[in-house]
């Protein structure tokens, strides 16, 4: 399950990808719109900031801003960066790998067979998909977004 955090970051880099280009969006204004708490919001953004997806401008004109395109924002490591490690559990995380403390064996244990192609499927859509696709399809968007 994703973090409150998480859901909170996904509405707010949506609602920069849907702004005006070049004009992008002050905090104000996010948060009214997408209902969104200004403090943490603040937090999520200076976060975003310092890992290159978002900038910001100071003053009157000022506000957030995409760096790079939607279409090369994915959804993957975007949730990594917000919630760190996406797996069910530590033995199938690709950036955090760590023997599970009862397993005896990995290649013989049925919790990480039962859970092992799930994931990878999961896992291959989450790194697939772009922010500018989950803008543009409703019906995936629609299945991120719901409360």
């Amino acid at each position: 399950m994703i973090s409150q955090r998480a859901r909170y970051a996904f509405k707010a880099i949506v609602a920069l990808a849907r702004a005006k280009p070049g004009r992008g969006m002050n905090i104000r204004q996010m948060c009214e719109q997408e209902k969104l708490p200004r403090k943490f919001i603040e937090q999520i953004l200076s976060s975003l900031r310092a890992a290159g997806y978002i900038s910001s401008r100071r003053g009157r004109d000022g506000g957030y801003e995409l760096l790079k395109p939607a279409d090369l924002i994915h959804i993957g490591p975007f949730l990594r960066l917000v919630d760190g490690p996406i797996a069910p559990l530590p033995c199938l995380s690709r950036t955090a790998y760590r023997k599970c403390d009862d397993c005896r064996d990995e290649t013989t244990c049925e919790i990480r067979r039962a859970f092992d192609k799930p994931y990878a499927d999961y896992l291959a859509r989450l790194e697939a998909m772009t922010l500018a696709q989950l803008i543009a399809d409703p019906a995936l968007s629609g299945s991120v977004f719901q409360q």
